[in-house]
């Protein structure tokens, strides 16, 4: 039975891709690690394929169908939430929460308030096609985007290569670092890596101007579920708008 300030068992939706998913296993290990409290964990596999071929065509019932199994595995194992570790692969968040027998957490939805909280009016992105035309699903009610518009095929293209491949070439690091620039030079205050596998390109690099990791928001939000510093009230409800601080 769990009782008031218990963690939560959390469910990962990984591989898509999977150095994402290494870099969100290694950061949550580590984040829980420094509350010293225990982590409970299960991490289940998607195909990053299926979902680039879903994302493109807008198919948006079929990933959610596919993510509710992978859900139904987690819940299976004892997830008690489950979040997936892709922004691109948010692209079905509403359909995916419809049908999943879990509160799933947004990566999403919590960025907003943290850009606000920072001070933060107008930020860059980076991340997938889908990702920098709906300026993050255009779930940024605080805070204005901007995104290279006029190379998001290009960009996009790139992020889905690096992501799959699991490792980012020089060239495309400096493909990525110069469209950051660019946004800057147009009045973003920070750029955001959108895309949870960007950490190829920018982890170890300082590029002259800040950087925020949507992936280290997510898992700062896990973190806090996995330890019981913040609790799920109501199976109606997940992400940011679920939380309630113990």
């Amino acid at each position: 039975m769990k009782h008031p300030g218990d963690g939560l068992h959390i469910g990962l939706i990984g591989g898509i891709g999977p150095a994402a998913t290494v870099v969100y296993y290694q950061r949550l290990c580590a984040a829980v690690a420094a509350r010293g409290r225990p982590l409970e964990l299960t991490i289940v596999q998607a195909d990053i394929q299926e979902l680039i071929r879903n994302n493109l065509a807008d198919r948006r019932g079929e990933q959610a169908a596919i993510y509710a199994r992978l859900i139904d595995r987690l819940a299976a194992a004892g997830a008690e939430c489950a979040a997936i570790t892709s922004l691109g692969g948010h692209f079905c968040f509403a359909e995916t929460e419809a049908r999943s027998a879990l509160p799933l957490i947004s990566a999403v939805e919590p960025l907003d308030a943290h850009f606000a909280a920072q001070g933060i009016g107008c930020v860059g992105l980076l991340g997938t096609r889908v990702v920098m035309r709906t300026r993050l699903y255009g779930q940024l009610a605080q805070t204005r985007a901007l995104a290279p518009d006029d190379r998001i095929d290009a960009i996009g293209q790139l992020y889905q290569e690096i992501a799959v491949a699991g490792a980012c070439p020089d060239a495309a690091r400096a493909t990525f670092l110069d469209a950051g620039r660019q946004m800057m030079d147009a009045g973003a205050e920070a750029i955001v890596l959108a895309g949870t596998d960007l950490n190829l390109a920018f982890d170890g690099r300082d590029p002259g101007y800040p950087v925020i990791d949507a992936l280290d928001v997510h898992v700062a939000l896990l973190a806090d579920l996995a330890t019981g510093a913040l609790r799920l009230p109501s199976r109606g409800l997940s992400g940011a708008a679920a939380l309630t601080q113990l």
